[in-house]
């Protein structure tokens, strides 16, 4: 029988307006120890976030979300923190922030292919 791997994974989200607490979901970042996994994968909705939040800088949000796709590749690309070991990656990236885009709390799960689980994980959450 294959070996289940531990897994941790949050929710992207955009909140135009933090003291509001609304949000949609634009994407899910999964981090895998056994697997050396640290992915993201984001979707941006356009004329539903134009909907949700009429004056957010579509620009600036792809940007943002394009940053945790650095980080979590690492290499040069991921600036400093992308430099930084995977679990250490992660928890900066799913910090509490007060910023537009945010990330859920972070949830365990058990895991056969942390990759499979990133794609059913977007399909569920986001899409």
């Amino acid at each position: 029988m294959p070996e289940k791997h531990l897994f941790e994974y949050a929710v992207i989200r955009v909140m135009p307006r933090v003291e509001r607490e609304e949000f949609l979901n634009v994407g899910v970042i999964v981090y895998c120890a056994g697997q050396n996994f640290l992915q993201t994968k984001f979707e941006l909705n356009e004329a539903r976030l134009q909907v949700f939040a009429r004056d957010v800088d579509l620009p600036e949000l792809h940007e943002r979300l394009r940053a945790f796709e650095r980080i979590c590749a690492g290499r040069k690309e991921g600036g400093t923190i992308g430099q930084l070991p995977l679990a250490s990656r992660f928890r900066w990236l799913t910090a509490t922030r007060s910023t537009v885009v945010q990330t859920s709390p972070v949830h365990p799960g058990l895991c056969l292919d942390a990759a499979d689980t990133l794609a059913r994980l977007h399909a569920q959450l986001v899409q």
